[in-house]
């Protein structure tokens, strides 16, 4: 397969470099779509696209087992060198360079000879809803194991090293708004202060306790009151919340003590107080079985040595909505040291690119492990 990998490097190069010169953020990959679809019919792949979303979506073979690839294609909205633009600092780019990379080593191994692979390439993960976007259009219905990558930082794991599973946390984000009335610096009896209300909100999350065993935190991230009058009490405001747990089940504990929290600071200070969820999302569920066939994987690529413990992070993926909603899928996610810093998200993260062949190889070998297993 290395001999494989030196052939197609040059096709490979060129693919990242499109993809992380023309970023683009969440459901909006268009042209990152088309792209895809291009280069992949023309090397013999199948296409199906959405007639609602972008994200494409090919299958290989036919039959039992299913065995799935999924790579995320968004890019986040921030601040670089002074201009807001849209930057793969999340590492998306590589992680399409490696599916298509995988699907092009496993083409060239004349893979699946039984049974189906799917490759996923999937948008929005930034948003936390992309997953659930291909679950509603049954992309996941045939599926038997999955199989995600995500580079990880220096902090995590050294370049050359990679482990078989990560164990994502759950988040939740959630925007508020406090609806009351506005009054007269000199008659605070006449209205409500929101600012007041939200430092009580900021109180009683910090008074919220949960099973101490199962890392967790609430915070508020922004709140806005008020106009340039100084000498009128704002009765409304707008605010959000980011919720973390290392569990599904402590990250809905945890939800429902903010509902509760709302319904008991809307009923004393007699204000209406809304809540909206605008991502959710979901720890791992990791497979025994997956993990294992991706563990055979690393070991064969990079040697037994640079195998290490699962990642336990308390960062989110909305991968594994994948198990959550589909519970007889096995699935992990590759975690791929790659020198990656100064971090996650950071507008001028940077990593070694070499990494991303490891990176395919690991996968392709996964993929032909489990179908070789089913045989």
């Amino acid at each position: 397969m290395k001999v494989i990998i030196e052939e197609i490097k040059p096709v490979m190069d060129t693919v990242f470099n499109h993809l992380h010169e023309n970023p683009e953020v969440s459901w909006r990959e268009y042209k990152t779509t088309e792209y895809l679809k291009e280069f992949l019919e023309c090397r013999g792949f199948q296409v199906q696209l959405f007639g609602d979303c972008t994200g494409l979506v090919v299958e290989v073979g036919e039959g039992s087992p299913c065995v799935a690839l999924r790579a995320d294609m968004d890019a986040l909205w921030q601040e670089v060198d002074g201009k807001f633009q849209a930057n793969h600092s999340c590492g998306h780019d590589a992680h399409m360079t490696m599916g298509v990379g995988a699907m092009l080593l496993l083409q060239k191994a004349g893979h699946p000879k039984k049974g189906k692979l799917k490759f996923i390439f999937q948008p929005a993960e930034e948003k936390g809803t992309g997953a659930l976007k291909m679950i509603e259009h049954g992309v996941l219905d045939d599926v038997d194991y999955l199989y995600g990558v995500h580079l990880r930082p220096i902090q995590e794991i050294r370049d050359g090293e990679a482990s078989a599973a990560i164990y994502h946390g759950a988040a939740r984000f959630v925007t508020g708004e406090i609806i009351g009335e506005d009054a007269h610096g000199a008659r605070p009896h006449l209205g409500q202060n929101a600012i007041e209300i939200g430092a009580s909100f900021i109180h009683e999350i910090k008074n919220i306790h949960l099973d101490p065993m199962v890392p967790h935190t609430a915070k508020m991230t922004k709140f806005h009151a008020g106009s340039d009058s100084g000498n009128i009490i704002p009765g409304k405001a707008s605010f959000s919340l980011d919720l973390r747990a290392q569990t599904n089940e402590v990250i809905n504990a945890l939800g429902e003590k903010i509902e509760t929290i709302t319904e008991y600071l809307s009923k004393l200070y007699g204000v209406k107080i809304s809540l909206e969820t605008k991502a959710n999302v979901a720890a791992a569920e990791v497979d025994d079985e997956a993990q294992h066939f991706l563990e055979k994987a690393i070991v064969d690529v990079l040697g037994a040595g640079r195998l290490k413990e699962p990642i336990v992070t308390s960062g989110g993926e909305d991968f594994h909505f994948y198990t959550l909603k589909k519970p007889n899928i096995k699935a992990t996610m590759l975690g791929l040291g790659c020198d990656l810093k100064p971090g996650l998200h950071h507008p001028d993260m940077t990593f070694n690119r070499e990494a991303i062949y490891s990176g395919m190889e690991i996968l392709a070998k996964a993929v032909m492990a489990t179908l070789e297993k089913e045989e």
